[in-house]
């Protein structure tokens, strides 16, 4: 017979055990840049993102790689494509993949821990979760864009930063968009007040900075078709365009508008206003990208008809930062015109010039550059100074050079420069890297990852609300 005392006695037990278990101290790997210190699991690869992080190699990072993950073709797809990298004949990787298969994958990996950095890139609604239970772990993470995708999953992100400084890691997302040429410029150029003066304030109907992005669902990755699984299209599982391509371009207003300053999401950002609205895909054109026949169950929601369905990927979010106004757009449609891909348009306004990169097939669908005078009256002036402190320019970017235009000015970039966007994921994974040996992040990092998810995920709550 269970007495009273006993059960008290066990509850006290159990109780115990939690504090102690909560209280443990997780043992962290200390980097110091030595060959193959940093070991690679890559957790549940559904995204393409994944596999760039490993085309190409790092001496500090080991060869071997655990991969857990379900079953099916996301997964084989992800090693696949590792592995034309590893066959491919110039630079091939030599990565070694051992992968773990299973719908325990992730207690597996927690409980084997055979790496120290997890790389996620993959189901959004999964994500964020998948985020703060590896962080309480120990584990380090790098993680693809974005890390929520709604207000609830913000809280969770929110909480799993605090895990991870509680717990000695580091998590930090995949911000390519950094390391694109024309951004790097505009941002340069926006640092030499001569040329560009101080930053416009802007209002809602004329922002300061506005940033638009066009993306297309059927593309090529790698040199290949992209395979996008099914649930892609289901915003539940993916995210909204609103809250996916445009954290991209909320971090290139904070990194260029705010460069190295700590943003508080409490008290510097207000939303105005924002809205959504979908791109029909027809069952065809589903198929040609996902490989696969007919629509799954789960996007019942979205059908329109029989053989269409409405994703919401468009998005656009008004807003100030800092009492700056800017606008940020997201767009998407099935399939570019021949010649072209994803484009990007930025315009900051300052008020000595305005920086404009276009992306359209007048550039030959290549980001360019442009600085235009804010006063045309005064272009003469105007041009002494930009000649002469552009050259600051020159000489930290060798053979950057300036083109007169009618009424403004062309950014020359020599094609070095150009590395292209997949390029990108690797010196993204390099700066990671060196984090890991500093054992820290610049201080304004963290703070303003959760100033741009509250951007984001704000910005879906509002657009919702509005309709």
């Amino acid at each position: 017979m269970v007495t009273r005392s006993l059960v008290l006695k066990i509850i006290c037990i159990m109780m115990l055990l939690s504090f102690f278990n909560s209280c443990r101290e997780i043992e962290t790997t200390r980097f110091t840049g030595e060959p193959g210190e940093v070991k690679l699991i890559t957790l549940a690869p559904g995204h393409f993102h994944a596999y760039l992080v490993q085309k190409d190699m790092y001496e500090q990072v080991d060869p071997t790689v655990h991969v857990y993950a379900p079953e099916g073709p996301e997964v084989e797809n992800h090693l696949a494509m590792i592995e034309s990298y590893n066959q491919r004949e110039e630079n091939p990787t030599s990565w070694n993949q051992v992968v773990y298969t299973g719908d325990d994958y992730l207690e597996r990996m927690i409980s084997e821990r055979k790496g120290n950095v997890v790389v996620l890139a993959g189901n959004n609604r999964r994500k964020t979760t998948y985020i703060k239970r590896v962080v309480d772990e120990g584990f380090n993470v790098l993680s693809d864009k974005p890390m929520a995708i709604n207000p609830e999953n913000f809280e969770l992100l929110r909480e799993a930063f605090e895990s991870a400084e509680r717990n000695n890691v580091l998590l930090y997302d995949i911000m390519t968009e950094r390391y694109e040429i024309t951004s790097i410029l505009q941002k340069e150029i926006m640092n030499l007040p001569a040329i560009f003066g101080q930053l416009e304030t802007g209002s809602p109907d004329d922002p300061a900075v506005i940033k638009e992005s066009v993306h297309y669902f059927f593309k090529y990755v790698s040199g290949q078709i992209l395979r996008r699984p099914p649930w892609y299209f289901d915003v539940r599982q993916q995210g909204e365009g609103i809250v996916d391509v445009t954290t991209h371009l909320v971090d290139l207003i904070q990194w260029s508008c705010f460069p190295e300053k700590v943003i508080n999401y409490e008290t510097d950002i207000e939303m105005i206003s924002a809205s959504r609205w979908p791109t029909p895909i027809t069952e065809s054109q589903f198929e040609s990208i996902t490989r696969t026949t007919g629509f799954p169950s789960y996007l019942n929601d979205y059908i329109e008809h029989d053989t269409v369905i409405n994703v919401y990927a468009n998005g656009e979010m008004n807003y100030s930062l800092n009492g700056i106004h800017a606008r940020v757009i997201v767009k998407w449609g099935y399939r570019a015109p021949e010649g072209a891909g994803d484009t990007h348009y930025s315009l900051t306004r300052g008020t000595n010039a305005r920086l404009i990169i276009r992306q359209g097939e007048e550039q030959n669908f290549k980001p360019v550059l442009y600085i235009e005078p804010s006063d045309p009256a005064n272009i003469d002036d105007f041009e002494k100074v930009l000649l002469r402190e552009f050259q600051k320019i020159g000489e930290n970017y060798p053979g950057v050079e300036l083109k007169k235009l009618e009424g403004s000015w062309e950014v020359n970039v020599p094609d070095v420069y150009d590395v292209g966007h997949e390029a990108h994921f690797a010196q993204v994974t390099e700066k990671y890297l060196q984090f890991l040996i500093d054992g820290r992040m610049p201080e304004w990092e963290v703070p303003n990852m959760i100033s741009k998810y509250y951007t984001t995920t704000k910005a879906l709550e509002m657009a919702k609300e509005s309709e």
